[in-house]
């Protein structure tokens, strides 16, 4: 870990928090909120996402201004050196619905890869961080994989949007269901991931996540010792692709049934 990342993860854990309680302003004063529909009713924004973002944009500019950003919000694309890839409210639905499962996401991408993450629940006041070879944390705590948890009596989270088939995701509920796993769903889908770094889950697959949802839950998972599926990453941070990780024994199961799913998209 260069002192470069260091910094980066310094300022990536002060944002987190900063953006977290603005957020949570928000959250606690939603019925004032206007929601605007995006490309697909599923899909929702309100004010709190932009101003979110553009704080977490405006500290960037100040304290890396060389630095790259994508964001879900503002858009943007990968830079030649660092790019910060943020999601301001990830879970904007239970966000919006008064419920707990929406966290701010923050990844940092270079030709290395995801280098390192920072995901913090405001409501939980739980947060997660990861560096790339310097292990996984929640509140500090260091995260591990347990190596024995299977998809049997487990929970095994799934998400699903407007750009994946729906009849895809109900044969994958179906194999994990008959293969002895249980269903979760809370809709965020970088907490879900960082669920599994932290053992409560055994599993998480998407057939298509934006970068900006799921790198750092990626690279947190990692970190913990379980397993991810590779992507690639440029196609990744351009176009969105599918995710799936879990502890090591509940990979290849979930990934056969996850193929004997049928087409996706």
């Amino acid at each position: 870990m260069t002192p470069d990342i260091l910094d980066r993860h310094a300022l990536a854990l002060i944002l987190a928090r900063e953006a977290g309680e603005l957020a949570l302003a928000h959250f606690n004063a939603r019925d004032a909120l206007v929601v605007e529909t995006k490309a697909d009713p599923q899909d929702v924004v309100s004010r709190a996402d932009r101003e979110v973002e553009d704080h977490i944009r405006a500290r960037l500019a100040g304290a890396f201004p060389q630095d790259a950003i994508l964001g879900e919000e503002g858009g943007g694309a990968a830079g030649d050196g660092f790019t910060w890839v943020i999601d301001p409210i990830d879970g904007t639905m239970p966000f919006l619905s008064g419920l707990p499962h929406w966290c701010v996401a923050i990844a940092v991408v270079d030709t290395r890869g995801t280098v390192l993450a920072v995901t913090h629940a405001p409501v939980s006041g739980e947060t997660w961080d990861a560096l790339q070879g310097g292990g996984a944390r929640l509140n500090g705590a260091t995260l591990r994989v347990d190596p024995d948890q299977g998809l049997h009596g487990r929970m095994t989270a799934l998400g699903a949007s407007h750009r994946t088939s729906a009849v895809h995701v109900a044969q994958v509920v179906q194999g994990l269901m008959e293969a002895g796993g249980i269903f979760y769903r809370n809709g965020s889908g970088a907490l879900m991931l960082a669920s599994v770094a932290a053992g409560r889950l055994a599993a998480y697959y998407e057939p298509h996540m934006n970068a900006w949802d799921c790198l750092g839950g990626m690279l947190m998972v990692a970190e913990a010792g379980g397993m991810v599926a590779a992507v690639d990453l440029p196609e990744m941070l351009a176009n969105g692709a599918p995710v799936l990780v879990a502890a090591p024994l509940a990979f290849k199961p979930l990934s056969d049934i996850v193929a004997a799913g049928g087409p996706a998209c």
